[in-house]
Order: C-alpha cells, then structure tokens, then sequence
C-alpha cells in the first residue's frame, strides 16, 4: 500500500483490511509454532485470535455490503510508542514473554498504522467509518499491549 491516502471501494477497502488481518493472523501463527516458552505462546495465541475476529467481522461485512457500528470507543487512545524504543525483532524457539509481548506490540502498531492511512483517505466516505472504527480497536489492542508491557517489564514498576 502506497503512503499517500487513497480510498477504495467498500469491497476493495474490507478485502485489503481482511489481507491485514490474515498476514496478523499468520506472524502470530509463525512465532507460535516456533516458540517453546507457553507464557509467550499463550500471549501471542490471544492476539492471533483477535486477528480471527477481526477478519471475521470484516468478511461478515464483505457478504452484507455494509460494516455495523462497532463499540463505543470514541477515538483512537495514545500509546507509549514503545515499538520507536525496541527495535523489531523476530522470535526464536527460546524467545520468552518479553520478546512475544514486543513482537506483539510492533504487529499491532503495523495494524494502525494500515488502518490510519486508510481512514484518513476514505475521510467522508461511507467506508471511512469501517476504518475508524477498526483503527480505534487496534490502538486499544495496541494500548493493552504497552500497559502489559509496563506493568511486567519497565524498571520502575
């Protein structure tokens, strides 16, 4: 995808975000297969399946030619950018929760990333809800990531 925002047609726009979804689906599948910490496994295995239901949602949309209002998250929330601090790394057999917690949190700030552009180019248009919408879970999900992240593994806590 191009970085200048650019609005597609609603079956376009859902069928590039549920190709997002499926290649989240699929890092988290990958780093899980290899893992051998079940803390890590089990971190990335709640993420993948968020994944599935976001392409659930999404494909659910596709067959009824509209997306519903989701929920009542107002706008997207800040994160700590802790995916600027670490630098992304992939994931080996030994890698522990830590490392799964940092691939996660670098996955997901892909996700807003993807969904920001997209919103921002289907501003006004009927789609442009559908990408909000996505784009406000994902920053939740990416939030939820950091907050772990700090609770367990920043030095002052």
């Amino acid at each position: 995808m191009s970085d200048n925002p650019v609005c597609f047609t609603f079956d376009a726009a859902v069928e590039m975000a549920i190709q997002m979804e499926n290649e989240g689906f699929r890092s988290y599948l990958t780093a899980i297969r290899q893992l051998t910490n079940k803390g890590a496994r089990e971190l990335l295995r709640e993420n993948a399946l968020d994944e599935l239901n976001h392409k659930h949602q999404l494909e659910k949309a596709l067959l009824d030619g509209r997306m519903d209002g989701g929920d009542a998250m107002d706008q997207p929330v800040p994160t700590m950018h802790l995916d600027y601090v670490f630098k992304k790394q992939e994931l080996g057999p030994h890698s522990g929760v830590r490392e799964a917690l940092l691939y996660a949190i670098h996955l997901e700030k892909g996700a807003v990333d993807f969904y920001s552009t997209v919103a921002s180019g289907c501003e006004g248009a009927p789609m442009g809800t559908l990408f909000k919408q996505l784009l406000k879970e994902e920053s939740h999900h990416l939030q939820a990531l950091e907050d772990l992240y700090e609770k367990h593994f920043m030095d002052e806590n």
